[in-house]
Protein backbone atom coordinates (compact mmCIF):
# COMPACT_ATOMS: atom_id res chain seq x y z
CA UNK A 1 0.00 0.00 0.00
CA UNK A 2 1.34 3.41 -0.95
CA UNK A 3 2.09 5.74 1.91
CA UNK A 4 -0.24 8.76 1.99
CA UNK A 5 1.55 11.94 0.97
CA UNK A 6 1.82 14.87 3.35
CA UNK A 7 0.38 18.26 2.45
CA UNK A 8 3.89 19.54 1.73
CA UNK A 9 4.60 16.62 -0.59
CA UNK A 10 1.35 17.20 -2.46
CA UNK A 11 2.28 20.88 -2.91
CA UNK A 12 5.72 19.90 -4.17
CA UNK A 13 4.23 17.38 -6.58
CA UNK A 14 1.89 20.03 -7.97
CA UNK A 15 4.86 22.28 -8.74
CA UNK A 16 6.66 19.53 -10.64
CA UNK A 17 3.59 18.27 -12.49
CA UNK A 18 0.49 20.46 -12.82
CA UNK A 19 2.40 23.78 -12.57
CA UNK A 20 5.65 22.65 -14.13
CA UNK A 21 5.26 24.75 -17.28
CA UNK A 22 3.66 27.84 -15.74
CA UNK A 23 5.78 28.08 -12.58
CA UNK A 24 8.73 25.67 -12.29
CA UNK A 25 10.05 26.13 -15.84
CA UNK A 26 9.80 29.93 -15.58
CA UNK A 27 11.55 29.84 -12.21
CA UNK A 28 14.45 27.89 -13.74
CA UNK A 29 14.51 30.22 -16.75
CA UNK A 30 15.07 33.26 -14.52
CA UNK A 31 17.79 31.48 -12.54
CA UNK A 32 19.68 30.61 -15.72
CA UNK A 33 19.15 33.78 -17.72
CA UNK A 34 20.15 36.15 -14.93
CA UNK A 35 22.62 33.81 -13.13
CA UNK A 36 20.80 34.17 -9.83
CA UNK A 37 22.08 31.06 -8.02
CA UNK A 38 25.78 30.32 -8.29
CA UNK A 39 28.33 27.90 -6.87
CA UNK A 40 29.06 28.57 -3.21
CA UNK A 41 26.09 30.88 -2.60
CA UNK A 42 24.33 30.95 0.73
CA UNK A 43 20.90 32.43 0.11
CA UNK A 44 18.42 33.76 2.65
CA UNK A 45 14.91 33.29 1.25
CA UNK A 46 12.82 36.07 2.76
CA UNK A 47 9.35 34.86 3.76
CA UNK A 48 6.70 37.46 4.58
CA UNK A 49 3.81 35.05 4.96
CA UNK A 50 2.13 35.83 1.64
CA UNK A 51 1.52 33.49 -1.29
CA UNK A 52 4.51 34.74 -3.31
CA UNK A 53 7.18 34.26 -0.66
CA UNK A 54 5.81 30.89 0.44
CA UNK A 55 5.89 29.73 -3.17
CA UNK A 56 9.46 30.98 -3.53
CA UNK A 57 10.45 29.05 -0.41
CA UNK A 58 9.03 25.80 -1.81
CA UNK A 59 10.72 26.36 -5.18
CA UNK A 60 14.10 27.04 -3.57
CA UNK A 61 13.62 23.98 -1.38
CA UNK A 62 12.97 21.82 -4.43
CA UNK A 63 15.90 23.38 -6.30
CA UNK A 64 18.23 22.51 -3.42
CA UNK A 65 17.15 18.87 -3.66
CA UNK A 66 17.92 18.43 -7.35
CA UNK A 67 20.42 21.11 -8.34
CA UNK A 68 23.96 20.22 -9.41
CA UNK A 69 25.06 23.67 -8.24
CA UNK A 70 26.46 23.58 -4.71
CA UNK A 71 24.66 26.24 -2.68
CA UNK A 72 23.04 26.65 0.73
CA UNK A 73 19.66 28.11 1.58
CA UNK A 74 17.99 29.34 4.76
CA UNK A 75 14.45 30.63 5.23
CA UNK A 76 14.02 33.78 7.29
CA UNK A 77 10.96 35.74 8.35
CA UNK A 78 11.02 39.10 10.05
CA UNK A 79 8.31 39.83 12.58
CA UNK A 80 7.91 43.62 12.34
CA UNK A 81 5.11 43.60 14.90
CA UNK A 82 2.43 41.25 13.55
CA UNK A 83 -0.56 40.59 15.76
CA UNK A 84 -0.64 37.16 17.37
CA UNK A 85 -3.17 35.75 14.90
CA UNK A 86 -1.18 36.69 11.82
CA UNK A 87 2.13 35.49 13.24
CA UNK A 88 0.55 32.17 14.15
CA UNK A 89 -0.76 31.77 10.63
CA UNK A 90 2.74 32.24 9.21
CA UNK A 91 4.15 29.69 11.63
CA UNK A 92 1.39 27.17 10.88
CA UNK A 93 1.79 27.52 7.11
CA UNK A 94 5.57 27.06 7.36
CA UNK A 95 5.07 23.93 9.47
CA UNK A 96 2.43 22.53 7.11
CA UNK A 97 4.64 23.15 4.07
CA UNK A 98 7.71 21.78 5.88
CA UNK A 99 9.67 25.00 5.55
CA UNK A 100 12.26 25.33 8.36
CA UNK A 101 11.48 28.97 9.02
CA UNK A 102 13.65 31.15 11.25
CA UNK A 103 11.68 34.12 12.65
CA UNK A 104 13.45 37.15 14.07
CA UNK A 105 12.02 40.23 15.74
CA UNK A 106 12.06 43.93 14.81
CA UNK A 107 10.07 47.01 15.85
CA UNK A 108 9.35 48.43 12.42
CA UNK A 109 5.61 48.84 12.92
CA UNK A 110 6.23 50.87 16.08
CA UNK A 111 8.72 53.02 14.17
CA UNK A 112 6.42 53.93 11.27
CA UNK A 113 2.95 53.87 12.82
CA UNK A 114 2.96 57.64 13.45
CA UNK A 115 4.61 58.60 10.16
CA UNK A 116 2.13 60.54 8.03
CA UNK A 117 4.08 60.85 4.77
CA UNK A 118 4.85 57.62 2.86
CA UNK A 119 4.80 55.18 5.81
CA UNK A 120 4.64 52.19 3.45
CA UNK A 121 7.75 53.33 1.57
CA UNK A 122 9.65 53.83 4.82
CA UNK A 123 8.46 50.47 6.13
CA UNK A 124 9.65 48.70 2.96
CA UNK A 125 13.07 50.35 3.14
CA UNK A 126 13.47 49.43 6.79
CA UNK A 127 12.37 45.85 6.15
CA UNK A 128 15.01 45.48 3.45
CA UNK A 129 17.72 46.72 5.79
CA UNK A 130 16.69 44.33 8.56
CA UNK A 131 16.62 41.40 6.13
CA UNK A 132 20.09 42.20 4.77
CA UNK A 133 21.46 42.56 8.28
CA UNK A 134 19.99 39.29 9.52
CA UNK A 135 21.13 37.46 6.39
CA UNK A 136 24.69 38.69 6.95
CA UNK A 137 24.59 37.41 10.52
CA UNK A 138 23.77 33.99 9.05
CA UNK A 139 26.78 34.26 6.68
CA UNK A 140 24.58 34.61 3.60
CA UNK A 141 25.76 36.50 0.53
CA UNK A 142 22.32 36.85 -1.07
CA UNK A 143 18.71 37.47 -0.11
CA UNK A 144 15.91 36.18 -2.32
CA UNK A 145 12.71 38.21 -2.61
CA UNK A 146 9.45 37.04 -4.16
CA UNK A 147 8.74 39.83 -6.65
CA UNK A 148 7.10 38.27 -9.71
CA UNK A 149 6.42 39.11 -13.37
CA UNK A 150 3.48 41.38 -12.60
CA UNK A 151 5.42 43.27 -9.94
CA UNK A 152 8.06 43.97 -12.59
CA UNK A 153 5.72 45.42 -15.20
CA UNK A 154 3.63 47.32 -12.65
CA UNK A 155 6.73 48.90 -11.13
CA UNK A 156 7.84 49.99 -14.58
CA UNK A 157 4.57 51.82 -15.20
CA UNK A 158 4.43 53.22 -11.66
CA UNK A 159 7.83 54.79 -12.22
CA UNK A 160 6.53 56.48 -15.36
CA UNK A 161 3.12 57.61 -14.13
CA UNK A 162 3.94 58.46 -10.51
CA UNK A 163 7.70 59.05 -10.51
CA UNK A 164 8.29 60.65 -13.93
CA UNK A 165 11.10 58.23 -14.76
CA UNK A 166 11.78 55.11 -16.79
CA UNK A 167 12.97 52.64 -14.19
CA UNK A 168 12.69 48.87 -14.09
CA UNK A 169 12.87 46.34 -11.26
CA UNK A 170 16.08 44.38 -12.01
CA UNK A 171 16.33 40.61 -11.48
CA UNK A 172 19.31 41.08 -9.17
CA UNK A 173 20.87 44.01 -7.39
CA UNK A 174 24.03 44.61 -5.37
CA UNK A 175 23.44 46.21 -2.01
CA UNK A 176 24.89 49.69 -1.53
CA UNK A 177 24.81 49.52 2.25
CA UNK A 178 25.73 45.89 2.98
CA UNK A 179 29.05 45.00 1.42
CA UNK A 180 29.16 41.71 -0.44
CA UNK A 181 25.38 41.27 -0.32
CA UNK A 182 23.13 40.85 -3.34
CA UNK A 183 19.36 40.72 -3.83
CA UNK A 184 17.88 38.23 -6.29
CA UNK A 185 14.34 37.81 -7.66
CA UNK A 186 13.86 34.19 -8.81
CA UNK A 187 10.13 34.64 -9.62
CA UNK A 188 10.94 37.23 -12.28
CA UNK A 189 9.14 35.29 -15.05
CA UNK A 190 6.34 33.80 -12.93
CA UNK A 191 2.92 35.42 -13.42
CA UNK A 192 0.67 36.25 -10.50
CA UNK A 193 -2.31 34.46 -12.03
CA UNK A 194 -0.35 31.22 -11.94
CA UNK A 195 0.67 31.78 -8.32
CA UNK A 196 -3.01 32.28 -7.47
CA UNK A 197 -3.90 29.13 -9.41
CA UNK A 198 -1.26 27.17 -7.46
CA UNK A 199 -2.62 28.54 -4.17
CA UNK A 200 -6.22 27.67 -5.02
CA UNK A 201 -5.37 24.23 -6.39
CA UNK A 202 -3.62 23.32 -3.14
CA UNK A 203 -6.30 25.02 -0.98
CA UNK A 204 -3.78 27.29 0.76
CA UNK A 205 -4.45 30.50 2.66
CA UNK A 206 -1.78 33.13 3.21
CA UNK A 207 -1.46 36.67 4.54
CA UNK A 208 -1.86 39.58 2.15
CA UNK A 209 -0.86 42.52 4.31
CA UNK A 210 -0.77 42.42 8.09
CA UNK A 211 0.54 45.85 8.99
CA UNK A 212 -1.23 48.15 11.44
CA UNK A 213 -2.51 50.33 8.62
CA UNK A 214 -4.33 47.47 6.92
CA UNK A 215 -4.91 44.80 9.55
CA UNK A 216 -8.51 44.48 8.39
CA UNK A 217 -7.20 43.22 5.05
CA UNK A 218 -5.88 39.91 6.35
CA UNK A 219 -6.70 37.85 3.28
CA UNK A 220 -5.65 38.29 -0.29
CA UNK A 221 -9.08 39.13 -1.65
CA UNK A 222 -9.26 42.39 0.33
CA UNK A 223 -6.65 44.72 -1.14
CA UNK A 224 -6.65 48.36 -0.15
CA UNK A 225 -6.68 51.01 -2.89
CA UNK A 226 -3.18 52.08 -3.87
CA UNK A 227 -1.05 53.35 -6.73
CA UNK A 228 -0.19 49.75 -7.58
CA UNK A 229 -3.86 48.79 -7.66
CA UNK A 230 -4.51 51.70 -10.03
CA UNK A 231 -1.81 50.35 -12.34
CA UNK A 232 -3.21 46.81 -12.10
CA UNK A 233 -6.61 48.08 -13.16
CA UNK A 234 -5.13 50.12 -16.00
CA UNK A 235 -3.26 47.12 -17.38
CA UNK A 236 -6.40 45.00 -17.07
CA UNK A 237 -8.36 47.61 -19.05
CA UNK A 238 -5.70 47.97 -21.74
CA UNK A 239 -5.38 44.21 -22.05
CA UNK A 240 -8.89 44.09 -23.47
CA UNK A 241 -7.60 46.03 -26.49
CA UNK A 242 -3.97 44.86 -26.48
CA UNK A 243 -4.04 41.20 -25.34
CA UNK A 244 -0.24 40.86 -25.16
CA UNK A 245 0.39 44.16 -23.38
CA UNK A 246 1.96 42.56 -20.29
CA UNK A 247 4.59 40.76 -22.34
CA UNK A 248 5.19 43.92 -24.36
CA UNK A 249 5.94 45.91 -21.21
CA UNK A 250 8.16 43.12 -19.88
CA UNK A 251 10.10 42.81 -23.13
CA UNK A 252 10.51 46.58 -23.37
CA UNK A 253 12.76 46.67 -20.29
CA UNK A 254 14.98 44.09 -22.01
CA UNK A 255 15.09 46.09 -25.22
CA UNK A 256 15.79 49.69 -24.25
CA UNK A 257 17.12 51.84 -27.11
CA UNK A 258 19.33 54.32 -25.26
CA UNK A 259 20.15 56.12 -28.52
CA UNK A 260 16.64 57.56 -28.49
CA UNK A 261 16.66 58.68 -24.85
CA UNK A 262 17.13 62.38 -24.08
CA UNK A 263 18.36 61.77 -20.55
CA UNK A 264 19.54 58.73 -18.59
CA UNK A 265 21.51 57.63 -15.56
CA UNK A 266 24.34 55.12 -15.49
CA UNK A 267 26.32 54.13 -12.38
CA UNK A 268 24.82 57.08 -10.54
CA UNK A 269 25.85 59.64 -13.14
CA UNK A 270 23.29 61.62 -15.15
CA UNK A 271 23.76 61.95 -18.90
CA UNK A 272 22.04 64.55 -21.08
CA UNK A 273 21.20 64.22 -24.77
CA UNK A 274 23.07 67.38 -25.78
CA UNK A 275 26.25 66.30 -24.00
CA UNK A 276 26.64 63.17 -26.09
CA UNK A 277 24.83 64.10 -29.31
CA UNK A 278 27.82 65.76 -31.01
CA UNK A 279 30.03 62.76 -30.28
CA UNK A 280 27.62 60.24 -31.73
CA UNK A 281 28.42 58.70 -35.05
CA UNK A 282 26.00 59.28 -37.91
Amino acid sequence: MNKELTKAQLVERSLMKRFRKSIWTKFILALKRYKLVEEGDKIAVCVSGGKDSMLLAKLMQQLKKISEVNFEVVYICMNPGYNEKNLKQIENNAKMLEIPLYIFESNIFDSVVNIEKSPCYLCARMRRGYLYNEAQKLDCNKIALAHHFNDVIETTLMGMFYGAQLQAMPPKLRSKNFEGMELIRPLYYVEEKDILAWKEYNDLRFLQCACRFTEKAEIEDEISPSARLNIKNLIKELKMKIPDIENHIFKSIHNCNVDTMVGWKYKGKNYDFNEVYENREE
